[in-house]
């Protein structure tokens, strides 16, 4: 079923300052950077009526695009920040930020997964992991799910990832999820994909489906909808 259009009028405020950062040109991901937030917020301003403690910082952010002429994220993000207040508990103390945590063992082995909503709005959760995975020197692997037509090479092929074709899982609905690196293959450095994720302004679906594309192993229309990220220390 077809999202239901928006009535503008019932938009809360926080909504209507991001409408208005959207009409200079910036999108709901640029305005999560500038608030220094995951992009699903910024969906919630409109879907669940979030964002009423982001509504002093927006309106400095459209004054200052608007008025400044101010279009550099960094220095918007940085006012922001500057009108971004912690939410109160009941009692009046600063509420706990929610996060999720990073959750690599000290022998480096890590993981992370996601499917279509999250990897809709950039798959966020996982670069803290891949961050970390980089900072500690390890390797990584990942795991990615698409329609069996997205892909360039038949199943086991080993010049898709060879070594590893025990590793592909066909699903009943016409998808089919291949591993790409492991242990014993070496894996790939997280340095290098941490690089890439900052080149995609932190969007790992985008650093992840842009890799595939380059190596000739998936189509530049496949759409990824399931994505997992293992990391360890090398040999």
């Amino acid at each position: 079923m077809p999202p239901r259009p928006r009535n503008q009028g019932e938009l809360n405020e926080a909504a209507h300052l991001a409408d208005r950062l959207q009409a200079a040109g910036y999108t709901k991901r640029d305005i999560a950077r500038i608030i220094n937030r995951d992009p699903s917020l910024v969906s919630q301003f409109y879907t669940k009526n979030k964002g009423a403690a982001f509504v002093t910082a927006l309106r400095q952010v459209v004054a200052a695009v608007e008025t400044g002429g101010i279009t550099d994220l960094p220095e918007l993000a940085a006012i922001a920040a500057r009108h971004t207040t912690r939410r109160t508990t009941a009692s009046g103390a600063p509420a706990r930020v929610r996060t999720k945590a990073v959750l690599i063992t000290p022998t480096g082995t890590g993981a992370g997964r996601v499917a279509a909503q999250a990897i809709a709005s950039g798959s966020t959760r996982l670069r803290p992991l891949i961050a970390e995975a980089a900072r500690q020197g390890l390797r990584l692997a990942f795991t990615v799910r698409l329609a069996k037509t997205g892909y360039m090479h038949p199943s086991g092929s080993r010049t898709d990832s060879p070594g590893i074709r025990r590793n592909v899982i066909q699903r009943a609905d016409h998808t089919e999820e291949r591993s790409y690196g492991s242990a014993t293959t070496g894996g790939f450095d997280a340095v290098d994909f941490a690089c890439r994720v900052d080149a995609a302004a932190g969007d790992v679906t985008a650093a992840v489906h842009q890799w595939l594309v380059e190596t000739g192993r998936i189509r530049a229309d496949a759409q990824i909808i399931h994505l997992e990220v293992r990391t360890w220390h090398p040999r």
